[in-house]
Protein backbone atom coordinates (compact mmCIF):
# COMPACT_ATOMS: atom_id res chain seq x y z
CA UNK A 1 0.00 0.00 0.00
CA UNK A 2 2.85 2.40 0.22
CA UNK A 3 4.02 1.63 -2.53
CA UNK A 4 0.84 2.34 -4.21
CA UNK A 5 -0.05 5.77 -2.09
CA UNK A 6 3.71 6.95 -3.48
CA UNK A 7 2.88 6.37 -6.88
CA UNK A 8 -0.09 8.36 -6.46
CA UNK A 9 1.31 11.28 -5.10
CA UNK A 10 3.97 11.00 -7.62
CA UNK A 11 1.25 11.00 -10.38
CA UNK A 12 -0.13 14.08 -8.56
CA UNK A 13 2.89 16.11 -8.41
CA UNK A 14 3.47 15.48 -12.22
CA UNK A 15 -0.10 16.00 -13.41
CA UNK A 16 -1.72 18.90 -11.62
CA UNK A 17 0.58 21.61 -12.66
CA UNK A 18 -0.57 21.38 -16.10
CA UNK A 19 -4.38 21.48 -14.95
CA UNK A 20 -3.36 24.44 -13.07
CA UNK A 21 -0.90 26.20 -15.95
CA UNK A 22 -2.41 28.66 -18.01
CA UNK A 23 -3.43 26.18 -20.43
CA UNK A 24 -6.33 25.14 -17.32
CA UNK A 25 -9.06 25.94 -18.91
CA UNK A 26 -8.67 24.02 -21.78
CA UNK A 27 -7.31 21.26 -20.30
CA UNK A 28 -10.49 21.00 -17.73
CA UNK A 29 -13.23 21.17 -20.27
CA UNK A 30 -11.81 18.53 -22.15
CA UNK A 31 -11.37 16.36 -19.57
CA UNK A 32 -14.80 16.93 -18.23
CA UNK A 33 -15.90 16.40 -21.78
CA UNK A 34 -14.34 12.79 -21.88
CA UNK A 35 -15.50 12.01 -18.20
CA UNK A 36 -19.04 13.02 -18.93
CA UNK A 37 -18.66 10.90 -22.12
CA UNK A 38 -17.58 7.83 -20.13
CA UNK A 39 -19.89 8.06 -18.19
CA UNK A 40 -22.71 8.39 -20.67
CA UNK A 41 -21.21 5.06 -22.22
CA UNK A 42 -21.92 3.45 -18.95
CA UNK A 43 -25.29 4.51 -18.94
CA UNK A 44 -25.85 3.23 -22.15
CA UNK A 45 -24.34 -0.45 -20.74
CA UNK A 46 -26.91 0.17 -18.10
CA UNK A 47 -29.77 0.41 -20.75
CA UNK A 48 -28.63 -2.18 -23.14
CA UNK A 49 -28.48 -4.59 -19.71
CA UNK A 50 -32.02 -4.24 -19.42
CA UNK A 51 -32.58 -4.22 -22.93
CA UNK A 52 -31.18 -7.84 -22.61
CA UNK A 53 -34.17 -8.67 -20.25
CA UNK A 54 -36.95 -7.89 -22.69
CA UNK A 55 -34.86 -8.94 -25.97
CA UNK A 56 -34.51 -12.52 -24.67
CA UNK A 57 -38.15 -12.72 -22.88
CA UNK A 58 -39.54 -11.83 -26.56
CA UNK A 59 -37.77 -14.53 -27.97
CA UNK A 60 -38.51 -16.76 -25.35
CA UNK A 61 -42.42 -16.21 -26.19
CA UNK A 62 -42.06 -15.78 -29.80
CA UNK A 63 -43.41 -12.35 -29.68
CA UNK A 64 -42.53 -11.04 -33.27
CA UNK A 65 -43.97 -6.96 -32.31
CA UNK A 66 -41.73 -6.99 -29.04
CA UNK A 67 -39.06 -8.28 -30.80
CA UNK A 68 -39.19 -5.77 -33.59
CA UNK A 69 -39.31 -3.00 -31.08
CA UNK A 70 -36.63 -4.05 -29.08
CA UNK A 71 -34.24 -4.48 -32.69
CA UNK A 72 -34.86 -0.83 -33.41
CA UNK A 73 -34.14 0.28 -29.59
CA UNK A 74 -30.82 -1.68 -30.13
CA UNK A 75 -29.98 0.32 -33.11
CA UNK A 76 -30.70 4.00 -31.03
CA UNK A 77 -28.48 2.28 -28.14
CA UNK A 78 -25.97 1.31 -30.86
CA UNK A 79 -25.85 4.31 -32.80
CA UNK A 80 -25.30 6.64 -29.47
CA UNK A 81 -22.72 4.60 -28.05
CA UNK A 82 -20.70 4.48 -31.14
CA UNK A 83 -21.19 8.82 -31.48
CA UNK A 84 -19.93 8.63 -28.23
CA UNK A 85 -17.30 6.37 -28.57
CA UNK A 86 -15.63 7.73 -31.60
CA UNK A 87 -15.90 11.58 -29.87
CA UNK A 88 -14.61 10.30 -26.48
CA UNK A 89 -11.51 9.14 -28.72
CA UNK A 90 -11.22 12.20 -29.85
CA UNK A 91 -11.37 14.79 -26.87
CA UNK A 92 -9.02 12.27 -25.66
CA UNK A 93 -6.50 12.53 -28.33
CA UNK A 94 -6.70 16.19 -28.03
CA UNK A 95 -6.12 16.55 -24.43
CA UNK A 96 -3.24 13.93 -24.70
CA UNK A 97 -1.53 16.23 -27.43
CA UNK A 98 -2.39 19.72 -25.13
CA UNK A 99 -1.23 18.18 -21.90
CA UNK A 100 1.72 16.47 -23.74
CA UNK A 101 3.10 19.63 -25.06
CA UNK A 102 2.53 21.52 -22.18
CA UNK A 103 4.53 18.83 -20.42
CA UNK A 104 7.53 18.57 -22.72
CA UNK A 105 7.73 22.43 -22.70
CA UNK A 106 8.06 22.54 -18.74
CA UNK A 107 10.59 19.70 -19.08
CA UNK A 108 12.42 21.39 -21.65
CA UNK A 109 12.57 24.57 -19.62
CA UNK A 110 13.65 23.29 -16.67
CA UNK A 111 16.27 20.98 -17.80
CA UNK A 112 17.68 23.94 -20.57
CA UNK A 113 17.64 25.97 -17.50
CA UNK A 114 21.19 27.75 -17.12
CA UNK A 115 23.59 24.90 -17.18
CA UNK A 116 20.96 22.14 -15.39
CA UNK A 117 21.58 19.89 -18.26
CA UNK A 118 25.41 20.39 -17.89
CA UNK A 119 25.12 20.02 -14.43
CA UNK A 120 23.34 16.91 -14.28
CA UNK A 121 25.70 15.22 -16.32
CA UNK A 122 29.26 15.99 -14.20
CA UNK A 123 27.11 14.96 -11.21
CA UNK A 124 26.41 11.55 -12.84
CA UNK A 125 23.09 11.36 -11.56
CA UNK A 126 20.53 8.34 -12.41
CA UNK A 127 18.17 10.62 -14.74
CA UNK A 128 19.88 8.24 -17.93
CA UNK A 129 18.66 9.24 -21.31
CA UNK A 130 16.67 12.96 -20.96
CA UNK A 131 15.72 12.18 -24.42
CA UNK A 132 13.92 9.66 -23.81
CA UNK A 133 12.09 10.72 -20.53
CA UNK A 134 11.10 13.72 -22.70
CA UNK A 135 9.92 12.44 -24.98
CA UNK A 136 8.78 8.56 -25.11
CA UNK A 137 8.42 8.69 -21.01
CA UNK A 138 5.97 11.62 -21.13
CA UNK A 139 3.71 10.75 -24.44
CA UNK A 140 3.62 7.05 -22.56
CA UNK A 141 2.79 8.66 -19.07
CA UNK A 142 0.19 11.32 -20.41
CA UNK A 143 -1.82 8.31 -22.52
CA UNK A 144 -1.60 5.77 -19.76
CA UNK A 145 -2.70 8.25 -16.94
CA UNK A 146 -5.62 9.17 -19.30
CA UNK A 147 -6.16 5.19 -19.81
CA UNK A 148 -5.78 4.21 -16.21
CA UNK A 149 -7.62 7.06 -14.65
CA UNK A 150 -10.68 7.07 -17.30
CA UNK A 151 -10.75 2.85 -17.00
CA UNK A 152 -11.33 3.24 -13.36
CA UNK A 153 -13.63 5.90 -13.30
CA UNK A 154 -15.65 3.71 -15.58
CA UNK A 155 -15.27 0.71 -13.10
CA UNK A 156 -16.17 2.23 -10.06
CA UNK A 157 -19.22 4.02 -11.66
CA UNK A 158 -20.17 0.54 -12.95
CA UNK A 159 -19.78 -1.28 -10.17
CA UNK A 160 -22.19 0.79 -8.48
CA UNK A 161 -24.30 1.03 -11.36
CA UNK A 162 -24.78 -3.02 -11.82
CA UNK A 163 -24.43 -3.98 -8.27
CA UNK A 164 -27.73 -2.37 -7.55
CA UNK A 165 -28.76 -4.44 -10.43
CA UNK A 166 -27.44 -7.82 -9.49
CA UNK A 167 -28.36 -7.31 -5.55
CA UNK A 168 -32.30 -7.07 -7.28
CA UNK A 169 -31.53 -10.15 -9.50
CA UNK A 170 -30.36 -12.06 -6.66
CA UNK A 171 -33.52 -11.97 -4.65
CA UNK A 172 -35.80 -12.83 -8.01
CA UNK A 173 -33.56 -15.63 -8.95
CA UNK A 174 -32.70 -17.16 -5.59
CA UNK A 175 -29.60 -19.60 -5.27
CA UNK A 176 -31.27 -23.14 -5.92
CA UNK A 177 -29.68 -26.19 -4.85
CA UNK A 178 -30.79 -30.08 -4.33
CA UNK A 179 -34.38 -28.76 -4.88
CA UNK A 180 -34.71 -26.05 -2.48
CA UNK A 181 -33.76 -22.13 -2.68
CA UNK A 182 -31.28 -20.53 -0.35
CA UNK A 183 -32.31 -16.76 0.38
CA UNK A 184 -28.77 -15.12 0.78
CA UNK A 185 -29.22 -11.55 0.17
CA UNK A 186 -27.09 -10.74 -3.07
CA UNK A 187 -25.12 -14.04 -3.61
CA UNK A 188 -24.54 -12.81 -7.26
CA UNK A 189 -22.82 -9.92 -5.72
CA UNK A 190 -20.72 -11.47 -3.00
CA UNK A 191 -20.01 -14.23 -5.53
CA UNK A 192 -18.99 -11.65 -7.82
CA UNK A 193 -16.53 -9.38 -4.99
CA UNK A 194 -15.25 -12.97 -4.13
CA UNK A 195 -14.12 -13.96 -7.23
CA UNK A 196 -12.54 -10.60 -8.04
CA UNK A 197 -10.81 -10.37 -4.89
CA UNK A 198 -8.93 -13.66 -5.27
CA UNK A 199 -7.84 -12.83 -9.08
CA UNK A 200 -6.49 -9.66 -8.02
CA UNK A 201 -4.70 -11.18 -4.71
CA UNK A 202 -2.99 -13.78 -7.10
CA UNK A 203 -2.38 -11.47 -10.22
CA UNK A 204 -0.38 -9.14 -7.80
CA UNK A 205 1.46 -12.37 -6.69
CA UNK A 206 2.25 -13.29 -9.85
CA UNK A 207 3.02 -9.64 -11.91
CA UNK A 208 4.69 -8.04 -8.86
CA UNK A 209 7.89 -7.84 -10.68
CA UNK A 210 6.88 -7.11 -14.31
CA UNK A 211 7.37 -3.39 -12.68
CA UNK A 212 11.19 -3.27 -12.09
CA UNK A 213 11.46 -5.07 -15.20
CA UNK A 214 9.73 -2.89 -17.73
CA UNK A 215 12.00 -0.38 -15.76
CA UNK A 216 14.50 -1.65 -16.62
CA UNK A 217 13.77 -2.47 -20.48
CA UNK A 218 13.08 1.43 -20.99
CA UNK A 219 16.66 2.12 -19.69
CA UNK A 220 18.38 -0.67 -21.55
CA UNK A 221 16.23 0.16 -24.73
CA UNK A 222 17.05 3.77 -24.58
CA UNK A 223 21.13 3.44 -23.38
CA UNK A 224 21.51 1.13 -26.62
CA UNK A 225 20.43 3.56 -28.80
CA UNK A 226 22.28 6.49 -27.27
CA UNK A 227 24.83 4.93 -28.09
CA UNK A 228 24.16 4.06 -31.12
CA UNK A 229 23.86 7.49 -31.50
CA UNK A 230 27.44 8.16 -30.58
CA UNK A 231 29.00 5.54 -33.46
CA UNK A 232 26.61 7.94 -36.24
CA UNK A 233 28.29 11.70 -34.55
CA UNK A 234 32.27 9.56 -33.73
CA UNK A 235 31.90 7.93 -37.50
CA UNK A 236 34.65 9.28 -38.93
CA UNK A 237 36.93 9.19 -35.58
CA UNK A 238 35.86 5.34 -35.62
CA UNK A 239 36.81 4.53 -39.43
CA UNK A 240 39.97 5.83 -39.10
CA UNK A 241 40.88 3.69 -35.81
CA UNK A 242 39.30 1.21 -37.84
CA UNK A 243 36.95 0.52 -34.75
CA UNK A 244 33.95 -0.62 -36.01
CA UNK A 245 34.55 -4.48 -34.42
CA UNK A 246 34.98 -2.81 -31.18
CA UNK A 247 32.12 -0.62 -31.52
CA UNK A 248 30.11 -3.59 -33.26
CA UNK A 249 31.19 -5.73 -29.86
CA UNK A 250 29.96 -2.52 -27.28
CA UNK A 251 26.69 -2.28 -28.92
CA UNK A 252 25.79 -5.95 -28.98
CA UNK A 253 27.33 -5.88 -25.60
CA UNK A 254 24.71 -3.03 -24.97
CA UNK A 255 21.83 -5.18 -26.72
CA UNK A 256 22.86 -7.98 -24.64
CA UNK A 257 21.07 -6.69 -21.90
CA UNK A 258 18.22 -5.51 -23.62
CA UNK A 259 17.75 -9.02 -24.64
CA UNK A 260 17.94 -10.32 -21.35
CA UNK A 261 16.12 -8.28 -19.33
CA UNK A 262 13.19 -9.15 -22.40
CA UNK A 263 13.64 -12.63 -21.67
CA UNK A 264 12.49 -12.15 -18.24
CA UNK A 265 9.82 -10.34 -19.01
CA UNK A 266 8.71 -12.74 -22.01
CA UNK A 267 8.75 -15.43 -18.59
CA UNK A 268 6.87 -13.29 -16.47
CA UNK A 269 4.31 -12.28 -18.50
CA UNK A 270 3.87 -16.09 -19.77
CA UNK A 271 2.79 -16.72 -16.19
CA UNK A 272 0.64 -13.64 -15.71
CA UNK A 273 -0.93 -14.06 -19.16
CA UNK A 274 -1.86 -17.42 -18.35
CA UNK A 275 -3.36 -17.10 -15.04
CA UNK A 276 -5.61 -14.00 -16.21
CA UNK A 277 -6.36 -15.51 -19.84
CA UNK A 278 -7.84 -18.97 -17.44
CA UNK A 279 -9.25 -15.71 -14.69
CA UNK A 280 -11.54 -13.82 -17.79
CA UNK A 281 -12.11 -17.54 -19.76
CA UNK A 282 -14.05 -18.63 -16.76
CA UNK A 283 -15.86 -15.53 -15.89
CA UNK A 284 -17.70 -15.97 -18.74
CA UNK A 285 -19.43 -19.21 -17.46
CA UNK A 286 -19.43 -18.59 -14.10
CA UNK A 287 -22.70 -16.56 -13.83
CA UNK A 288 -24.59 -18.91 -15.89
CA UNK A 289 -23.96 -21.79 -13.27
CA UNK A 290 -24.90 -19.92 -10.42
CA UNK A 291 -28.05 -18.69 -12.15
CA UNK A 292 -28.65 -21.66 -14.03
CA UNK A 293 -30.69 -24.00 -11.29
CA UNK A 294 -32.90 -21.49 -10.83
CA UNK A 295 -33.50 -21.37 -14.73
CA UNK A 296 -34.10 -24.94 -14.92
CA UNK A 297 -36.03 -25.23 -12.00
CA UNK A 298 -38.75 -22.08 -13.73
CA UNK A 299 -37.67 -19.76 -11.44
CA UNK A 300 -36.61 -17.39 -13.88
CA UNK A 301 -37.04 -16.61 -17.24
CA UNK A 302 -34.13 -16.86 -20.18
CA UNK A 303 -34.54 -12.88 -20.47
CA UNK A 304 -33.65 -13.31 -16.30
CA UNK A 305 -30.77 -15.25 -16.98
CA UNK A 306 -29.09 -13.22 -20.02
CA UNK A 307 -29.52 -10.56 -17.79
CA UNK A 308 -28.28 -12.03 -14.26
CA UNK A 309 -25.29 -12.95 -16.65
CA UNK A 310 -24.75 -9.35 -18.11
CA UNK A 311 -24.84 -7.62 -14.86
CA UNK A 312 -22.62 -9.92 -13.22
CA UNK A 313 -19.95 -9.86 -16.29
CA UNK A 314 -20.19 -6.12 -15.44
CA UNK A 315 -19.70 -6.50 -11.69
CA UNK A 316 -16.86 -8.64 -12.16
CA UNK A 317 -15.26 -6.75 -14.44
CA UNK A 318 -15.26 -3.78 -12.67
CA UNK A 319 -13.95 -5.45 -9.67
CA UNK A 320 -11.49 -7.31 -11.70
CA UNK A 321 -9.95 -4.26 -12.82
CA UNK A 322 -6.75 -4.66 -11.61
CA UNK A 323 -6.90 -8.06 -13.14
CA UNK A 324 -7.17 -6.97 -17.04
CA UNK A 325 -5.05 -3.70 -16.53
CA UNK A 326 -2.10 -5.41 -14.63
CA UNK A 327 0.53 -5.00 -17.00
CA UNK A 328 -0.27 -1.47 -17.90
CA UNK A 329 -0.34 -0.65 -14.43
CA UNK A 330 3.60 -2.41 -14.11
CA UNK A 331 4.22 -0.36 -17.27
CA UNK A 332 2.69 2.77 -16.02
CA UNK A 333 4.52 2.84 -12.49
CA UNK A 334 7.82 2.23 -14.21
CA UNK A 335 7.26 5.47 -16.00
CA UNK A 336 6.46 7.47 -12.98
CA UNK A 337 9.41 6.31 -11.47
CA UNK A 338 11.23 7.30 -14.77
CA UNK A 339 9.79 10.50 -14.25
CA UNK A 340 9.94 11.21 -11.20
CA UNK A 341 13.67 10.48 -10.74
CA UNK A 342 14.33 13.01 -13.90
CA UNK A 343 12.03 15.52 -12.00
CA UNK A 344 14.35 15.04 -8.87
CA UNK A 345 17.76 15.04 -10.77
CA UNK A 346 17.06 18.31 -12.55
CA UNK A 347 15.81 19.42 -9.26
CA UNK A 348 19.12 18.75 -7.80
CA UNK A 349 21.14 20.04 -10.32
CA UNK A 350 19.38 23.18 -10.52
CA UNK A 351 19.85 23.61 -7.00
CA UNK A 352 23.18 22.28 -6.76
CA UNK A 353 24.75 25.41 -5.78
CA UNK A 354 22.62 25.98 -2.72
CA UNK A 355 22.82 22.77 -1.19
CA UNK A 356 26.82 22.93 -1.67
CA UNK A 357 29.36 25.05 -1.03
CA UNK A 358 29.74 26.55 -4.42
CA UNK A 359 31.38 29.03 -5.83
CA UNK A 360 29.23 32.56 -6.03
CA UNK A 361 28.84 34.82 -9.33
CA UNK A 362 28.04 37.94 -8.39
CA UNK A 363 27.46 41.41 -10.55
CA UNK A 364 30.31 43.85 -9.99
CA UNK A 365 28.38 47.19 -9.84
CA UNK A 366 30.52 49.91 -11.45
CA UNK A 367 33.37 48.27 -12.74
CA UNK A 368 34.81 46.89 -15.78
CA UNK A 369 36.76 44.05 -14.84
CA UNK A 370 36.42 40.17 -13.94
CA UNK A 371 37.56 39.94 -10.42
CA UNK A 372 38.61 36.15 -8.63
CA UNK A 373 38.41 36.56 -5.01
CA UNK A 374 39.51 33.35 -2.29
CA UNK A 375 38.62 31.14 -5.43
CA UNK A 376 38.76 27.32 -4.93
CA UNK A 377 37.84 25.04 -7.90
CA UNK A 378 36.81 21.60 -7.30
CA UNK A 379 36.56 18.60 -9.21
CA UNK A 380 32.01 17.33 -8.58
CA UNK A 381 34.47 14.84 -6.03
CA UNK A 382 35.31 17.60 -4.28
CA UNK A 383 39.07 17.19 -5.23
CA UNK A 384 40.77 20.76 -5.19
CA UNK A 385 42.05 21.96 -8.65
CA UNK A 386 42.72 25.58 -8.87
CA UNK A 387 43.03 28.26 -6.15
CA UNK A 388 44.22 31.83 -6.27
CA UNK A 389 43.26 34.11 -3.30
CA UNK A 390 42.45 37.34 -6.13
CA UNK A 391 42.63 37.88 -9.57
CA UNK A 392 41.36 40.40 -11.94
CA UNK A 393 41.14 40.60 -16.02
CA UNK A 394 41.44 44.23 -17.15
CA UNK A 395 39.27 45.99 -19.76
CA UNK A 396 40.63 45.78 -21.91
CA UNK A 397 43.33 43.85 -22.39
CA UNK A 398 44.76 40.73 -23.89
CA UNK A 399 45.80 37.93 -21.36
CA UNK A 400 47.01 34.25 -22.49
CA UNK A 401 46.82 31.60 -19.76
CA UNK A 402 48.83 28.88 -20.59
CA UNK A 403 50.13 25.47 -18.53
CA UNK A 404 49.87 21.90 -18.64
CA UNK A 405 47.13 19.94 -19.52
CA UNK A 406 44.56 18.75 -16.92
CA UNK A 407 45.97 21.89 -14.55
CA UNK A 408 42.48 23.58 -14.65
CA UNK A 409 42.39 26.40 -17.13
CA UNK A 410 39.14 24.87 -18.86
CA UNK A 411 37.42 24.57 -15.52
CA UNK A 412 38.44 27.94 -14.39
CA UNK A 413 36.88 29.07 -17.50
CA UNK A 414 33.54 27.51 -16.47
CA UNK A 415 33.75 28.83 -13.63
CA UNK A 416 33.80 32.10 -14.90
CA UNK A 417 31.08 31.21 -17.46
CA UNK A 418 29.23 30.57 -13.99
CA UNK A 419 28.07 26.53 -14.96
CA UNK A 420 30.93 24.90 -13.26
CA UNK A 421 29.35 25.36 -9.32
CA UNK A 422 31.87 22.96 -7.60
CA UNK A 423 34.26 24.90 -5.20
CA UNK A 424 34.04 27.74 -3.01
CA UNK A 425 34.86 31.72 -3.36
CA UNK A 426 33.71 34.55 -5.71
CA UNK A 427 33.68 35.64 -9.32
CA UNK A 428 32.83 39.33 -10.11
CA UNK A 429 31.27 39.99 -13.49
CA UNK A 430 30.19 43.78 -14.66
CA UNK A 431 26.84 44.62 -14.46
CA UNK A 432 25.37 43.92 -18.72
CA UNK A 433 28.84 42.87 -19.57
CA UNK A 434 28.43 40.20 -22.52
CA UNK A 435 31.01 37.06 -22.37
CA UNK A 436 31.29 34.26 -24.83
CA UNK A 437 33.34 31.35 -24.72
CA UNK A 438 34.64 29.43 -27.37
CA UNK A 439 35.83 25.82 -27.42
CA UNK A 440 38.32 24.01 -29.21
CA UNK A 441 35.48 22.03 -30.89
CA UNK A 442 32.21 24.74 -31.23
CA UNK A 443 28.74 23.50 -31.56
CA UNK A 444 26.44 24.08 -34.66
CA UNK A 445 22.63 23.34 -34.54
CA UNK A 446 21.43 21.10 -37.22
CA UNK A 447 19.53 23.89 -39.65
CA UNK A 448 20.50 26.70 -41.90
CA UNK A 449 23.69 27.71 -42.09
CA UNK A 450 23.11 31.37 -41.60
CA UNK A 451 21.05 29.85 -38.19
CA UNK A 452 23.91 28.01 -37.46
CA UNK A 453 26.42 30.70 -37.42
CA UNK A 454 24.45 33.44 -35.07
CA UNK A 455 23.66 30.69 -32.35
CA UNK A 456 22.44 31.24 -29.76
CA UNK A 457 20.90 34.24 -31.12
CA UNK A 458 17.61 34.24 -33.18
CA UNK A 459 17.43 33.18 -36.45
CA UNK A 460 16.79 36.16 -38.53
CA UNK A 461 18.93 38.47 -35.98
CA UNK A 462 22.03 39.60 -38.19
CA UNK A 463 21.21 40.50 -41.69
CA UNK A 464 22.67 37.88 -44.20
CA UNK A 465 24.91 40.52 -45.78
CA UNK A 466 26.45 40.87 -41.98
CA UNK A 467 27.23 36.90 -42.04
CA UNK A 468 28.37 36.88 -45.38
CA UNK A 469 30.96 39.28 -44.48
CA UNK A 470 32.11 37.96 -41.05
CA UNK A 471 32.58 34.02 -42.58
CA UNK A 472 34.78 36.23 -45.48
CA UNK A 473 36.75 37.73 -43.21
CA UNK A 474 37.63 34.61 -41.11
CA UNK A 475 38.65 33.04 -44.68
CA UNK A 476 35.23 30.73 -45.51
CA UNK A 477 34.48 32.32 -48.72
CA UNK A 478 33.18 29.70 -49.83
CA UNK A 479 30.69 28.71 -47.21
CA UNK A 480 29.89 32.82 -47.48
CA UNK A 481 27.53 31.54 -50.42
CA UNK A 482 25.88 28.75 -48.67
CA UNK A 483 23.62 30.43 -45.96
CA UNK A 484 20.71 28.88 -46.81
CA UNK A 485 22.44 25.62 -47.14
CA UNK A 486 20.71 23.01 -44.33
CA UNK A 487 22.79 20.41 -43.18
CA UNK A 488 24.98 18.90 -39.99
CA UNK A 489 27.78 21.04 -39.85
CA UNK A 490 29.77 19.75 -37.00
CA UNK A 491 30.15 16.57 -39.18
CA UNK A 492 30.14 18.30 -42.87
CA UNK A 493 33.30 20.97 -42.19
CA UNK A 494 36.91 19.83 -40.37
CA UNK A 495 37.84 21.00 -37.13
CA UNK A 496 39.64 24.11 -38.57
CA UNK A 497 36.45 25.25 -40.85
CA UNK A 498 34.61 24.80 -37.57
CA UNK A 499 37.27 26.96 -35.55
CA UNK A 500 36.81 29.64 -38.05
CA UNK A 501 33.08 29.54 -37.91
CA UNK A 502 33.38 30.09 -34.48
CA UNK A 503 35.43 33.36 -34.56
CA UNK A 504 32.63 34.58 -37.28
CA UNK A 505 29.82 34.05 -34.38
CA UNK A 506 32.03 35.69 -31.99
CA UNK A 507 32.62 38.88 -34.81
CA UNK A 508 28.91 39.16 -35.11
CA UNK A 509 27.95 38.86 -31.48
CA UNK A 510 30.83 41.54 -30.19
CA UNK A 511 31.27 40.64 -26.99
CA UNK A 512 33.30 42.15 -24.26
CA UNK A 513 34.91 39.21 -23.04
CA UNK A 514 35.92 36.75 -25.49
CA UNK A 515 37.43 33.74 -24.13
CA UNK A 516 39.02 31.14 -26.34
CA UNK A 517 39.93 27.61 -24.92
CA UNK A 518 42.64 26.79 -27.68
CA UNK A 519 39.78 27.78 -30.14
CA UNK A 520 42.35 27.87 -32.71
CA UNK A 521 44.26 24.78 -32.11
CA UNK A 522 43.28 22.80 -35.65
CA UNK A 523 44.93 26.03 -37.58
CA UNK A 524 48.44 26.41 -38.73
CA UNK A 525 50.67 29.49 -37.36
CA UNK A 526 49.66 31.82 -39.78
CA UNK A 527 45.62 31.66 -40.13
CA UNK A 528 46.40 31.52 -36.84
CA UNK A 529 48.30 34.84 -36.87
CA UNK A 530 45.88 36.43 -39.28
CA UNK A 531 42.75 35.60 -37.14
CA UNK A 532 44.27 37.04 -33.98
CA UNK A 533 44.73 39.94 -35.95
CA UNK A 534 41.05 39.99 -36.96
CA UNK A 535 39.68 39.67 -33.91
CA UNK A 536 42.22 42.92 -32.44
CA UNK A 537 40.87 45.46 -35.53
CA UNK A 538 36.85 43.95 -35.52
CA UNK A 539 36.64 43.59 -31.27
CA UNK A 540 38.82 46.54 -30.11
CA UNK A 541 37.08 47.01 -27.09
CA UNK A 542 36.93 43.37 -26.31
CA UNK A 543 38.86 41.63 -23.65
CA UNK A 544 40.28 39.12 -25.06
CA UNK A 545 41.17 35.64 -22.74
CA UNK A 546 43.23 32.82 -24.54
CA UNK A 547 44.01 29.29 -23.60
CA UNK A 548 46.60 27.89 -25.94
CA UNK A 549 50.34 26.71 -25.97
CA UNK A 550 52.14 27.98 -28.83
CA UNK A 551 54.32 30.79 -28.49
CA UNK A 552 53.33 32.46 -30.96
CA UNK A 553 50.09 33.71 -29.14
CA UNK A 554 52.63 35.78 -26.85
CA UNK A 555 53.08 38.47 -29.50
CA UNK A 556 49.31 38.93 -29.37
CA UNK A 557 48.68 39.54 -26.01
CA UNK A 558 49.39 42.12 -23.26
CA UNK A 559 49.64 39.37 -20.35
CA UNK A 560 50.45 36.10 -19.85
CA UNK A 561 49.58 33.93 -17.10
CA UNK A 562 50.93 30.59 -16.31
CA UNK A 563 49.06 27.63 -14.23
CA UNK A 564 51.98 26.17 -12.03
CA UNK A 565 51.73 23.15 -9.45
CA UNK A 566 51.12 24.45 -5.89
CA UNK A 567 50.90 21.46 -3.64
CA UNK A 568 47.30 19.71 -4.22
CA UNK A 569 46.12 22.58 -6.31
CA UNK A 570 47.44 24.45 -9.29
CA UNK A 571 47.79 28.59 -9.00
CA UNK A 572 48.09 31.10 -11.82
CA UNK A 573 51.52 32.66 -12.03
CA UNK A 574 51.50 36.66 -13.61
CA UNK A 575 54.80 37.19 -15.00
CA UNK A 576 56.70 34.51 -12.51
CA UNK A 577 55.20 35.27 -9.47
CA UNK A 578 52.32 33.78 -7.99
CA UNK A 579 49.21 35.65 -7.94
CA UNK A 580 48.78 36.99 -4.32
CA UNK A 581 48.28 34.35 -1.85
CA UNK A 582 46.48 31.40 -2.93
CA UNK A 583 43.72 29.97 -0.38
CA UNK A 584 43.45 26.85 1.30
CA UNK A 585 42.39 24.28 -0.72
CA UNK A 586 38.56 23.96 0.24
CA UNK A 587 36.58 20.58 -0.46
Amino acid sequence: MKNISATLATVWRIAIPYFRSEDKWAGRGLLAAVVAMELALVAIDVLVNQWQNRFYSALQASDWDAFVTQIWIFIALASTFIALAVYKLYLNQWLQIRWRQWLTRHYLGEWLQGATHYRMQLKGDAADNPDQRITEDVRNFVEQTLTIGLGLLSSIVTLFSFVIILWGLSNAAPLHLFGSDLMIPGYLCWGAMIYAIFGTALTHWIGAPLVNLNFEQQRYEADFRFNLVRVRENSEQIALLKGEGAERARLLDRFGFVIGNWYAIMSRTKRLTAFTASYQQAAVIFPYVLVAPAFFAKKIQLGDMMQTASAFSSVQGALSFFVTAYRSLAEWRSIVARLDGFEMSVDAAANLPAHEPAIALKVATGGRNIGLEQLCVNLPNGTPLVALGAFAIQTPERVLVTGPSGSGKSTLFRAIAGIWPFGTGTIFVPEKAKLMMLPQRPYFPVGVLRDAVVYPAAPGAFEGASVRDALIAVGLPDLAERLEEEGHWNRMLSLGEQERLGLARALLHAPDYLFLDEATASLDEPSEARLYRLLTERLPQATLVSIGHRSTLDAFHTRKVTMVKHGAVHVLSDGGAPVEKEPSAAR
